[in-house]
């Protein structure tokens, strides 16, 4: 487009007007600036720009789901969570019984209990009843003496229940636990960074304990038995699991199986190494305990969990497959994001870290769908950083990023059940910190298991992306992913549709629902960090409000914000939030 103008040969003065031609320039020149902003959905928001009367602002980012059928369905489990047999080390174990802890674990269920980890392959069990008879730990005589004694107290009181055994424990019992507790995490620490471990002993008493805990709190418990007790010949040594097998059956506990944790790692862990196709004999001798076993005759075997699939750890894994890919329930596999000795706040935010997973899914789908197509897939044991966590930053707000972005990917990627690593426990990676107060990552886990259901549905968007220059490399700052709306919540009725979004902009983000979402009422629970410590804060705020247990010891009342129907959604930077589209009526949501 042209725009002819003629110009006096002769300078204007200084109180003449400018030609009445440039008035037109003036305003297309505006225009295009303002369009050129707009379409850089980068770090900087668009200046403001005169525009021209009648013409309508263009809405950054348009957003549909197909509501027809859904593209994925996980298990109805698929947030669930892992406690470590570390808890029998430091003296946790013993306080599983607490209301609290139970309050809290009951918030995440229905959900999966693996008790597994680092110290799985170093944990035998012996059929004693006294426990504080066969307890050591650290600390001075008087302080070991009255400690003990208080437990044997608190499991005579428990005896006496019947059904869920629920116990109330004194301020001091539980601050002298925690003294206890800080001195046995050095140890647990200078275990894990030399990667040797002491062996760990679970008594009857133990395991009452912990299978009281699951059944309490709505959780089915996965039990992961000691691998590393190997034969001369290198094959599986069974004698203490089937120990633990006939005590779990004589007391009609309802568990199932894993053998072994990380099994790559046995070389330098114990000096002895074991091929994939080993350890498929030892889970096909394995299923041969359970089979005569009347209750465990159809229980479930999970494995062979291996850690990151690299290249020693596919060849693992195909060796396995081959051998016992029909014998197990699910393939399972760990996964850790970031070192914990070199981790900073801003990694979190990191969009390389937070696609990770991805390449990782594709290596472990190719070996399992080559042997048993089909078979569902678990990530077992996932933490945000190695080595126990960082304090005030593996517990903190920045660390849900992570978190909620697992759940979505691997959801959409077919993954049928994620399992937290951990609900409680030494180090920075839980959800509940030794108060028994609850991490900002749980009250991401309680927002999403009361909002979000198995159906995963599939977004259309459109103006997400500025388009990507040459030898750069464009990566979702914003993410968004859309489920049926849990079919539990009755606050919501079929049909409806729950959103979340991670919004890792610098700058607010504007979303217009479109197609079948269009003029529907939405309710926002928008996550926010709570405090002046900003992204490293422990606690957080819903719609402005904080999150905290009642002083009576229950959960709080999730209040969502309803917003208008047909208003845009103003999502602000760096931030996470659950949008529930009401009454859409989704064919795909309508039925379980």
């Amino acid at each position: 487009m042209r725009v002819l103008c003629a110009f006096p040969e002769a300078m204007p003065s200084s109180n003449s007007r400018p030609p009445a031609c440039l008035a037109p320039v003036a305003l297309i020149l505006a225009l295009l600036l303002h369009l050129s902003l707009s379409s850089q959905a980068g770090d900087r928001r668009p200046l403001p720009v005169d525009r021209a009367p009648g013409l309508k602002e263009k809405t950054l980012i348009l957003l549909d789901v197909s509501t027809k059928n859904p593209v994925r369905t996980v298990n109805e489990n698929f947030l669930s969570l892992q406690l470590d047999p570390s808890i029998i080390h430091d003296g946790w174990l013993d306080f599983l019984s607490s209301k609290r802890l139970v309050t809290l674990a009951r918030g995440l269920s229905p959900a999966f209990l693996r008790f597994g980890g680092k110290r799985t392959d170093f944990l035998q069990f012996q059929n004693l009843r006294n426990l504080a008879k066969s307890r050591g730990g650290p600390g001075p005589d008087y302080y070991l003496k009255n400690y003990e004694d208080d437990i044997v107290r608190s499991d005579v009181a428990l005896d006496k229940q019947k059904g869920c055994k629920i116990a109330q424990h004194p301020d001091v019992m539980l601050e002298l636990q925690r003294e206890k507790a800080a001195q046995m995490h050095l140890v647990l620490l200078k275990e894990q960074f030399s990667n040797t471990y002491s062996n760990l002993v679970l008594t009857a008493r133990s395991l009452d304990k912990l299978y009281n805990f699951a059944d309490c709190s709505g959780l089915h418990l996965i039990f992961a038995l000691n691998a590393l007790r190997r034969n001369p010949n290198n094959s599986w040594n069974s004698s203490s699991a089937l120990s633990l097998l006939k005590y779990s059956a004589s007391k009609k506990y309802n568990i199932s199986w894993e053998l072994g944790n990380e099994p790559n790692n046995y070389r330098t862990m114990r000096g002895r190494a074991v091929n994939g196709s080993q350890l498929g004999k030892d889970y096909i001798q394995l299923k041969s305990l359970l089979q005569p076993i009347r209750i465990y005759s159809r229980a479930s075997l999970y494995g062979p969990n291996i850690g990151r699939p690299r290249k020693n750890v596919i060849t693992l894994l195909d060796g396995f497959m081959k051998v016992a890919g029909n014998t197990v329930d699910a393939v399972t596999w760990q996964h850790c994001y970031i070192d914990g000795r070199v981790v900073k706040v801003m990694d979190f935010l990191k969009t390389r870290l937070l696609d990770t997973l991805s390449d990782q899914i594709r290596k472990i789908q190719k070996v399992v769908n080559t042997y048993t197509p089909g078979k569902k897939i678990w990530l077992e044991g996932v933490v945000t950083t190695s080595v126990g966590g960082t304090n005030n930053l593996s517990d903190s707000y920045a660390a849900g990023f992570l978190w909620l972005n697992t759940l979505g990917m691997l959801a959409n990627r077919g993954i049928d059940v994620v399992i937290r690593h951990s609900f409680f426990d030494h180090g920075y990676n839980h959800l509940v910190d030794q108060n028994f107060n609850p991490l900002p990552d749980y009250w991401l886990s309680l927002l999403y298991k009361r909002l979000i259901g198995p159906k995963v549905l599939a977004v259309h968007v459109a103006g997400l992306q500025r388009k990507p220059r040459p030898g750069r490399v464009i990566r979702d700052k914003l993410r968004i992913y859309a489920h049926c709306t849990n079919h539990h919540n009755h606050n919501y009725v079929r049909g409806s549709i729950t959103l979340f979004i991670i919004n890792l902009h610098r700058s607010r983000k504007k979303i217009k629902l479109a197609g079948t979402l269009r003029d529907k009422l939405v309710h926002q629970y928008l996550l926010q960090p709570y405090g002046q410590e900003g992204l490293k804060s422990k606690s957080v705020q819903l719609n402005g409000q904080p999150l905290v247990m009642v002083d009576d010891g229950t959960l709080p009342e999730l209040k969502p914000r309803p917003l208008q129907a047909g208003r845009t959604l103003v999502i602000p930077p760096v931030t996470m939030g659950f949008y529930v589209v009401k009454n859409v009526n989704a064919l795909a949501c309508r039925y379980r």
